[in-house]
């Protein structure tokens, strides 16, 4: 309690920026209505979700889907049955672009259950993995890549110095790797620092369906002398913003939905920036 000539000061949390607050919002929007549940088999785990109109039309083609209540169940071995499911999917006018990647397919505890091919993801609901690393300089830059203009997803917009789907069959680690040399043309020995930071989940509608991906989120500083460089085509360029410049391009609404929540969180004010 304050005495008598003491004037009290309260704590204010830290405002949060509004392209920050929106791009959180943007991130946990709940299922479309339209949406009902996918199962593998009747009463089976659920593995995903579907548009019930897409549904009725793969189960009246003869693919192995049933209606199993209010969800649709995928009948018969799981691998065989989604690659079925997948084929039939991309060879309608749906937009869709096929990978040649298995990703995994998980149920509600994130047990692998199976794989399908990635290009049909979105359109099943099925919840999906990355692994993003954002990179610094030792002068406490932050590296940032332009995203391919061919690319299927966000064409052309900023984002983290790596970012990338977890492959089926293959871990956490091994994707942070993988996705560090083919993206950015580094190895893990030119990062210091490396660090595990807090999840990122985004769970929207997206154009091809439903998305809804846990993302690993990795931090670094690039050692001297280490410059990123790509290797797969996936990558116009890169460049290395002050925190200032960042913001600036930040809230200009430049960059990917999973780069704006990422680098936001660690802009924040209650998030120290690290060099």
């Amino acid at each position: 309690m304050s005495g008598p000539g003491q004037s009290t000061r309260r704590k204010t949390a830290p405002s949060v920026p509004r392209w920050l607050a929106a791009a959180r919002s943007a991130a946990a929007r709940p299922r479309p209505r339209g949406r009902a549940d996918l199962r593998l088999g009747a009463g089976g785990p659920a593995i995903g979700s579907i548009e019930a109109a897409l549904a009725g039309r793969l189960a009246a083609a003869g693919l192995p889907l049933r209606a199993a209540g209010a969800d649709w169940a995928v009948e018969g071995p799981v691998d065989p049955s989604l690659a079925a499911i997948a084929g039939w999917l991309l060879g309608q006018s749906l937009g869709l672009r096929r990978r040649d990647e298995l990703l995994p397919v998980v149920d509600a505890e994130g047990r692998t259950l199976g794989a399908v091919e990635r290009g049909v993801a979105r359109v099943l609901g099925l919840r999906t993995f990355a692994v993003h690393l954002s990179g610094r300089s030792a002068d406490g830059g932050f590296w940032i890549q332009q995203r391919a203009f061919d690319k299927a997803t966000d064409p052309g917009r900023w984002d983290t110095l790596m970012g990338g789907q977890m492959a089926a069959g293959e871990s956490i680690a091994a994707t942070l790797a993988r996705e560090t040399g083919e993206e950015a043309g580094l190895a893990l020995a030119d990062l210091d620092r490396l660090a595990r930071g807090p999840d990122v989940t985004v769970r929207r509608p997206v154009p091809e369906g439903w998305m809804d991906e846990r993302i690993a989120v990795f931090r670094a500083v690039l050692r001297e002398g280490a410059l990123p460089s790509n290797r797969d085509g996936e990558v116009v360029r890169f460049e290395c913003l002050d925190a200032r410049a960042l913001r600036r391009r930040l809230a200009a609404g430049a960059f990917t939905l999973e780069a704006t929540l990422i680098l936001g969180d660690e802009l924040a004010p209650s998030a120290p920036l690290r060099g």
